[in-house]
């Protein structure tokens, strides 16, 4: 393991206080050569964040104080460890043409950038799939059944893939079993197998990555990567590049997960390798 292509900052506002530097230092003590900052992206001004406390992501008027800090922190920590510029970008259904005017004003300030679904639309109304398993239940009681969440999440990262969000739209796609973060309490009947092989398909042909995620280990109802080992499997028959990735929202989660990935997927740079 020598990069981690998902990591977030004191700009999280839902994350820790820890300071940049304490993500560099313990990135630097893993021995990584690399690094990349996705803090997560403000969310378009006219959608409303449906978590209580609205801080699923930045600020807007702290977005260039990012930028700046992270500027610093290349010259900082030249020739020790290479420091990316990125963003975790919601892709939000009904708001792509928000999200492709915001991309294309910070995009050229980008090195690199995850596109996620956090978001469920069900008629006029958003959830956060993975906030708490109290909105997770609203949501199995809004869509019907576990498994019509599911549904409605793999049809919503196909859509992600498939948008047009400019020349400066992520390359990566954040996380992609996101939606069993809260499977020991709430299991789904079907492994979505044809959802999740059309969904890679779409990836594959888009030339895309994914983004292989060690946070759901530490997740007491997921205990697995995001994804899971076999949709990983599947992601290396089609040599989908996997890249890394912490989703530290402290400085302490730097590497978490990376002892539970499948460590030939990371040996081969035609696996493992930044979009």
């Amino acid at each position: 393991m020598s990069y981690d292509g998902h990591i977030h900052s004191p700009f999280c506002p839902h994350g820790s206080t820890d300071l940049f530097e304490d993500y560099v230092k313990a990135a630097i003590q893993f021995g990584y050569k690399g690094m990349t900052f996705t803090e997560h992206a403000p969310l378009p001004q006219n959608f409303h964040d449906p978590v209580p406390n609205q801080d699923s992501g930045m600020k807007w008027e702290v977005l260039e104080n990012y930028f700046e800090n992270i500027q610093q922190l290349k010259h900082k920590f030249k020739g020790k460890i290479e420091i990316n510029c990125g963003l975790e970008v919601d892709f939000i259904e009904g708001y792509e043409e928000e999200t492709r005017q915001f991309l294309n004003t910070v995009g050229p300030q980008l090195d690199d950038a995850i596109l996620s679904v956090h978001f469920l639309k069900d008629g006029t109304n958003y959830t956060c799939l993975d906030y708490s398993p109290e909105t997770f239940e609203q949501l199995i009681a809004s869509l019907g059944s576990v498994d019509k969440v599911h549904k409605k999440y793999y049809e919503t990262l196909l859509k992600s893939v498939h948008a047009d969000l400019g020349k400066y739209k992520p390359t990566r796609i954040g996380h992609i079993t996101l939606v069993n973060k809260f499977q020991k309490k709430h299991p789904s009947k079907s492994s979505f197998f044809s959802e999740i092989s059309t969904l890679l398909d779409a990836i594959k042909g888009k030339g895309f990555s994914l983004d292989y995620n060690g946070a759901g280990t530490v997740k007491p109802l997921c205990g697995e990567p995001y994804p899971t080992d076999w949709v990983i499997r599947e992601a290396i028959k089609r040599e989908i590049p996997l890249v890394y990735g912490s989703d530290a929202h402290s400085a302490k989660g730097i590497g978490q997960g990376a002892e539970r990935l499948i460590t030939h997927s990371l040996q081969s740079p035609n696996f493992l390798s930044r979009s």
